[in-house]
This record gives structure tokens, C-alpha cells and sequence, in this order.
């Protein structure tokens, strides 16, 4: 049997919830509260608690790619977007949009795609629309990420904020030698990350698809 693993971004979140939630019941179980009120309060704060217990699970995944030119999906989740635009924050030219909509029951660590060199790291304050909406990819909340493959093509990845989500992290550094199997942030609660990739790209994947970060192999840069 897996044992449960918790992402170090939960772990504070957790013991804090813990802590409340074991005051809030004890208190309920200790006054002159009716038994079925108390009851169902003490088991909405168990499943509520298992919740963000799984929310923040942290699955161990290690993939083994011998073409440095794939990419591997950076988020679990559906693919909801694969399109032509303009990409004019790093890269300043057009580019193959793939986004990844993450959901509330997936997992919420971030995976860099592929091995290279980060560029470009920059956060930008913003609005807390519904993550799958096109426009949340420039509107909402959102980390860019630039960084050059080890085959000398430059990509841009995006961790957006959702309606629910209130933080993003981002370990990603300018000047770090980053691979996969090694992630790049977490976004707490509902959200997506956009990758932008060039148009010569070759994608594997299609919209709707389902995939899983770190393991499912999205597109191979013509390199």
C-alpha cells in the first residue's frame, strides 16, 4: 500500500486546519448543543478535512525520457486549449498555445516540461476568474516562466490562478539549470498552467485529452 505523501505547501495548511477544527468539535461535544447538530458538524469537519488532506497529496513520479526533445505535461489535469496566438510577454512572436485545466480533486504540483536553463521569471497581480475561461491566461493572477530547452528552443509556461485559488508559488530562479522530474511551483486550489510552444511543435495531445504531470509525453520540439 502508497503511503499518502503531503506537499510541503500543505503542511502548514493541515496542522492549522487540524488545530481548528479539533477546537470547533470539542467545544460543540462540551456545550448544550442538540447530539445530532454535533454529530453531523463533527463529520462534515472529518470529510472536510480528508479533502485537503487529498488536495494536497504529493505523488513521487520519476519518468525516464532518452529524447530530450519531448515534452511532458508540467500539470495534471484536461487539455482545454491547443490554438495559434500571439505571445508577446517573453518570446514576442506566435506560438502554439496548449493550456491545462487543473481541477479541484487534481493534483496541484507544477513540473518543468523539459531540461533547460530558466530565463525569465516574473508574477503578475490580476483578476480570479473561472481558470478554464480563455481570457484568465492574461487576466488572472499569473507566474511566467521563460526558459531555453537544452536544444536551444526558448518556451513559456504559465501558472494561472483560478476563481478559488489565492496563491501561486514558483521555485523557478533566472539562471537555474531545471530538468524534468523536478517541480517548478504549486498553485493552491483550482487553476491551469499554458505552455507556448513554437509553431513547428508537434503535439500529441488533442483537446479534452486527460493527462498527468510529469508522465504523459504532450509534444516534441523540432529540434
Amino acid at each position: 500500500m502508497r503511503r499518502l505523501r503531503i506537499h510541503k505547501e500543505g503542511k502548514t495548511i493541515l496542522l492549522c486546519l487540524l488545530a481548528l477544527l479539533c477546537v470547533l468539535n470539542i467545544t460543540l461535544w462540551w456545550q448544550s448543543v442538540p447530539k445530532p447538530f454535533v454529530i453531523t458538524a463533527t463529520v462534515v469537519s472529518i470529510v472536510a478535512f480528508c479533502y485537503f488532506l487529498y488536495f494536497f497529496r504529493s505523488p513521487r513520479r520519476i519518468v525516464s525520457v532518452s529524447d530530450p526533445s519531448l515534452l511532458i505535461a508540467p500539470a495534471d489535469g484536461k487539455i482545454v486549449v491547443i490554438e495559434e496566438t500571439d505571445e508577446n510577454e517573453f518570446l514576442h512572436e506566435r506560438r502554439i498555445q496548449v493550456s491545462i485545466f487543473m481541477s479541484l480533486i487534481s493534483v496541484h504540483a507544477n513540473w518543468y516540461p523539459v531540461k533547460g536553463i530558466v530565463n525569465y521569471v516574473k508574477h503578475h497581480k490580476g483578476r480570479h476568474t473561472a481558470a478554464y475561461l480563455p481570457k484568465s491566461s492574461n487576466e488572472n493572477e499569473h507566474s511566467s516562466i521563460g526558459m531555453t530547452s537544452e536544444g536551444g528552443t526558448k518556451i513559456l509556461i504559465k501558472q494561472i490562478a483560478g476563481a478559488l485559488a489565492q496563491r501561486i508559488v514558483t521555485y523557478a530562479k533566472e539562471g537555474k539549470a531545471v530538468h524534468i522530474n523536478e517541480q517548478l511551483g504549486f498553485i493552491k486550489f483550482g487553476s491551469r498552467v499554458d505552455i507556448f510552444l513554437p509553431l513547428d511543435t508537434e503535439i500529441y495531445v488533442k483537446v479534452g485529452d486527460k493527462t498527468t504531470g510529469n508522465e504523459t509525453i504532450i509534444a516534441r520540439l523540432n529540434e
